[in-house]
């Protein structure tokens, strides 16, 4: 590793993570937040920053005269340069220059004006917010390539191996052409490779694979870690530790659907654990499973739809709790705590109630795998901890795996704000712009299209049963179908959508389905939605990272017809799905089809809204626009608020969990 890479004077260029890591008084907090709302709107720092495009204009001249070997003797003079002096808006603007030069050439895509304020803005370490298909893969060129040339390490981190894979591909050209080394770390990948992938100019790599390469090394450099003795493990000359590093240090990060990564998925920590293997652990959960299922509801057990966190949880009734107590005596030495055994009966109530397969996880292979609710990919090599996840394995009659312990985890806040800086691009992340900026101190601009948006929003049909909903649905389809429109229809389960693909076929309707069992396939399907007459059901996953690109004659026909059969538990998602449609100035069609019986609206929305759907609903009825987009929002926020708890919570006990292991003498 030599000499540490933050000593550079182009490292200074980049915010030091602790400053970040000490907002921990209330003062602090509130200081900071303040200044993230006072800072100025995202429309404000846009003119900032589109002084870029005047001053790339300038040098592209002279470089578009230029030879390819011409190019690469100005990218190697321009290195040192950008090292020695660091990121002034002249060296950035021909760094900008060179580098759209190049992705026109290799790519035969030269960036927009637009797409060179967006590489900007990520340069200096804002989130971007960039509507769906204004080539955000071809953004990150421009801040990952100039970053590369100053000789700092570069991530680029997406959501999944397919996009992570693809786009180290797509792009490896011009960095290659700029004498640039690439790679990407997915989830097959050996040590040896992984640790090769980082060692170049700029990786391409997932959010959970860099983050669990992270806890690696904190686990091979044992309990303290400080840079002296990271030095000082040089002198063993390729025998020390740093010897078994996957990374290179954090250094700058360029985070795609930064929305999805930073805050969907910072509900959870990353945790790394061994699997401890136990007969009589495996015979007592099938024992809880077992008594479980005897239950019945109201009499031992209820389900609540109103608690804290906003997520539906299980009670336990006395009765219940005297029922276990005496079955306990006769079973064995796990059931004599009464803590103990009441907490295992509560999560199989949890696991065969509240956790439904193709919905929270799917069964492939005879393993359980869980189904991430905001992309609807499968997570293969995740787990439900504290024997949940044993039990939804014996419940779907799947070989029982062993309980894991924990040795090292960290949540998403916490490891993205150890980078020297990080920024974001998401098509759908002004909901979010406040938490963004108070966790990760991300400023939020919002990036105009390149073309004016022809997207057109129908509004929102509400029925009173899901059955008249589906109905609904699939006449609407017949009719598009019949017009030869290509439709894709978003669902929010992998049961939903297999659901509307047998109407489909009842109907003769011929289509594809894109849902977690179908995840190898996105590409190919998804490349086909915008064919005439084509139908593609979809879940969550079509919304993120892949293009829909129109056939010939499909624009005058008014483009793809986007149907939503359900609203999500975040408003954010929901444009996203919007957004397939009406890309890069296509026209485009969104109308969404919904019900009462929908478990947003019947389980989120309280008070006398909440009530006025359950009567309508009772009765038969439908509800008017102005009530049910009421209902909606409502039940939206509140779920949001929800979440944005338990993101909080998170954050707030891991950080006092350092501190404690700090004090230990224990780090991580």
């Amino acid at each position: 590793m030599g000499r540490d890479i933050r000593d550079w004077p182009v490292a200074d260029y980049f915010h030091r993570p602790e400053r970040r890591e000490r907002r921990r008084t209330f003062l602090d907090r509130t200081a900071w937040d303040l200044a993230g709302i006072f800072i100025g709107p995202g429309r404000a720092r846009f003119a900032g920053l589109k002084g870029i495009v005047e001053q790339v204009g300038r040098h592209e001249p002279a470089i578009r005269n230029r030879t390819d070997g011409e190019l690469r003797d100005r990218t190697r003079s321009l290195k040192p340069q950008l090292r020695r002096e660091g990121f002034r808006d002249d060296l950035v603007a021909e760094a900008f220059a060179l580098i759209r030069e190049v992705d026109s050439r290799i790519l035969g895509m030269r960036p927009f004006d637009c797409q060179l304020v967006g590489g900007f803005a990520l340069l200096k370490g804002f989130l971007a917010e960039m509507d769906t298909g204004e080539g955000k893969t071809l953004v990150a060129t421009l801040p990952a390539a100039t970053v590369a040339m100053a000789g700092l390490p570069v991530h680029v981190i997406t959501v999944n191996d397919y996009l992570t894979a693809r786009d180290a591909e797509l792009m490896g050209e011009v960095y290659r052409f700029l004498g640039l080394s690439v790679d990407c770390v997915i989830h097959d990948k050996t040590p040896a490779q992984r640790r090769r992938a980082y060692g170049c100019d700029i990786v391409y790599c997932t959010n959970k694979e860099v983050v669990f390469d992270y806890l690696r090394d904190r686990i091979a450099l044992g309990d303290r870690v400080d840079p002296y003795r990271l030095h000082a493990e040089h002198l063993y000359d390729g025998k020390g530790k740093n010897s078994r590093l996957l990374l290179r240090g954090l250094h700058y990060a360029i985070v795609d659907e930064a929305d999805s990564v930073l805050v969907d998925e910072a509900r959870t920590p990353l945790i790394i654990s061994r699997t401890e293997t136990s007969e009589a652990m495996q015979t007592t959960l099938r024992q809880a499973l077992d008594m479980a299922g005897n239950m019945e509801e109201e009499r031992d057990y209820r389900i609540n739809y109103e608690a804290d966190d906003g997520m539906r949880t299980i009670s336990m009734t006395e009765a219940a709790r005297e029922s276990i107590n005496r079955a306990a005596d006769s079973m064995g030495t796990l059931w004599r705590s009464s803590v103990r055994r009441e907490e295992l009966v509560m999560k199989a109530l949890t696991a065969l109630h509240l956790y439904r397969r193709d919905e929270q996880y799917l069964v492939r292979d005879g393993k359980v795998q869980i189904i991430d609710e905001f992309t609807g990919r499968v997570m293969p090599d995740r787990s439900w901890e504290g024997g949940l996840h044993q039990l939804i394995e014996a419940k779907e009659g799947c070989e029982i795996t062993g309980q894991r312990e924990t040795v090292a985890r960290i949540s998403y806040q916490r490891f993205f704000r150890r980078y020297l800086k990080i920024s974001g691009m998401s098509g759908t992340a002004k909901e979010v712009r406040r938490e963004l900026w108070s966790v990760y101190g991300l400023p939020f601009v919002r990036i105009p299209t390149n073309r004016p948006a022809r997207r057109r929003l129908e509004p929102d049909r509400i029925y009173a049963s899901q059955e008249l909903k589906w109905r609904s649905v699939a006449g609407r389809i017949v009719e598009l179908h019949a017009g030869q429109h290509p439709v894709l229809v978003g669902t929010r389960t992998v049961a939903a959508s297999e659901h509307l693909s047998r109407l489909l076929t009842e109907a003769g309707l011929p289509h594809q389905v894109l849902n977690a069992k179908q995840d190898k396939e996105e590409a190919r399907i998804i490349a086909q939605a915008g064919e005439p007459g084509r139908i593609t059901i979809a879940t969550n996953m079509a919304g993120r990272g892949t293009d829909i690109i129109l056939a010939p004659g499909v624009a005058e026909r008014g483009g793809l017809y986007v149907i939503m059969t359900e609203r999500h538990e975040a408003g954010r998602i929901d444009r996203q799905l919007a957004g397939r449609c009406g890309r890069q100035g296509d026209p485009g069609t969104c109308e969404a089809f919904l019900s009462l019986e929908d478990p947003l609206i019947s389980e989120g929305a309280r008070g006398m809204i909440g009530r006025l759907g359950g009567w309508l609903r009772k009765h038969g009825y439908g509800i008017g626009d102005p009530v049910g987009k009421l209902a909606i929002r409502r039940a939206q926020k509140r779920v949001e608020k929800a979440h944005a708890g338990v993101r909080k919570r998170l954050l707030k006990y891991d950080e006092e969990r350092g501190d404690t292991l700090s004090f230990s003498g224990k780090t991580e």
